[in-house]
């Protein structure tokens, strides 16, 4: 990898601030609480009729996954066992409207949007390497090396502002490296993915030296990969749906991980016994990041359609509706977790929905966690007294359907 000086922070703070005009489509702008009104929907009822930020009081009109869709029936659950029920029946809950079209390229024709054999049979060409043996081969690859040329641009200065300029800075480094796409491409990359045509043009360079070299890198293992169709023949991967898993995992990848880690960040920062407790035992590192995810998931909502007429938990889904989980508010039902608004370094583990559930929970879970693990680690090592600026103003967790944090200035030394 080059070094980290090739990155435009202006455009890094355009594109990862929640702020943003990039980012407004999510409801960037929203700054309440949402907690508070989603415990009060889930003591009402299981399921309500309405859209997450229509329940919420959000005025504007967030897209997401499952959003708008104004022509659709909308439905919207707040508890942990429903959503967690609605997670585990693919049949009746679909992860799309469709099964993606054969030569598309983007989101809608990815694994988000399979069901079925073929999201099984297309999820396990890319699967070995995103389970927890293969985190070694991240870290050792992309990972460290990224966060400590990021360190190495502010360790100098005694300050620092965390959020844009080193969480964000991470997962869109690690994909981007691990297809071999050149630093100084990386932002354009990220810029583009709503528009493939030119996620693409950087790809197809790459994919086309692989096919003929292959190398120990993500678009080698795509290229070498076969998936076998549903008579039976084995074929190797398009170069469309390469291409396709290339912006599944970019978006994923460089859209969710650095507002997770900004997240927890925040957690530590603003309780200074707890940031001391990790520093002092790092083997509480992980239940902070596990905490972390609980406690405010940086997606707290996924959507899913209804295939067939239903009576759920009460109401009545008509065949075609959208059913919204809210997993942020799934996280903190008190049917499940004690005291679950509260953010306990120590609370007994338990499965969230932080990273999904059933047949299409988070592919790249243990790759995310990693990268927030020796983030967070290498800033603990390196900045020593490592606090918040008292002199500017605290970080701030924002959003409707990304919720991150604001900017986390810091001082160290």
């Amino acid at each position: 990898m080059t070094t980290t000086h090739l990155l435009d922070r202006d455009r890094v703070r355009r594109l990862f601030d929640l702020r943003s005009s990039y980012n407004a489509i999510a409801g960037g702008d929203y700054t309440d609480d949402p907690y508070p009104a989603w415990r009060r929907l889930r003591e009402q009822a299981p399921v309500h009729e309405g859209t997450v930020h229509e329940l919420t009081g959000y005025q504007g009109q967030a897209s997401f996954h499952g959003l708008p869709e104004p022509d659709r029936p909308h439905f919207s659950t707040f508890s942990f066992a429903v959503c967690d029920e609605a997670y585990r029946n693919e049949e009746l809950f679909s992860s799309s409207t469709s099964l993606g079209l054969e030569g598309d390229v983007g989101v809608g024709a990815s694994l988000l949007t399979m069901g079925g054999n073929r999201h099984r049979r297309y999820r396990a060409l890319v699967q070995p390497s995103f389970v927890p043996a293969k985190a070694k081969w991240w870290i050792s690859r992309y990972i460290e090396e990224t966060v400590q040329l990021l360190i190495d641009s502010f360790v100098d200065d005694g300050r620092a502002e965390l959020n844009v300029d080193f969480c964000a800075a991470i997962p869109v480094l690690t994909i981007t490296s691990s297809f071999g796409v050149p630093v100084e491409e990386a932002l354009d990359i990220r810029e583009a993915l709503h528009q493939p045509a030119k996620v693409i043009q950087h790809l197809a360079p790459i994919v086309a030296a692989r096919r003929e070299q292959p190398q120990d890198d993500l678009i080698s293992i795509l290229v070498e990969a076969e998936v076998t169709d549903e008579d039976g023949v084995r074929h190797r991967l398009t170069d469309a749906e390469i291409y396709t898993f290339a912006v599944l995992l970019l978006l994923a990848g460089s859209g969710t991980t650095w507002k997770q880690m900004g997240i927890t960040l925040t957690a530590l920062l603003t309780r200074p016994e707890v940031l001391a407790a990790v520093r002092e035992d790092r083997s509480l590192l992980r239940p902070a990041i596990e905490e972390a995810v609980r406690w405010t998931p940086t997606d707290p909502m996924f959507s899913r359609w209804v295939t067939e007429d239903v009576d759920f938990h009460g109401v009545h889904l008509p065949r075609g509706s959208v059913l919204h989980l809210c997993i942020g508010a799934a996280n903190r039902d008190p049917a499940r977790w004690d005291r679950p608004d509260e953010f306990d370094l120590h609370r007994p583990m338990k499965r969230s929905l932080g990273f999904g559930g059933g047949p299409h929970i988070c592919l790249g879970m243990h790759v995310a966690r990693a990268e927030m693990a020796v983030g967070i680690g290498a800033l603990l090592d390196r900045l020593p007294n490592l606090r918040l600026d008292p002199d500017a103003a605290p970080p701030r967790l924002i959003g409707m359907y990304e919720r991150g944090a604001t900017e986390i200035p810091v001082l160290f030394g």
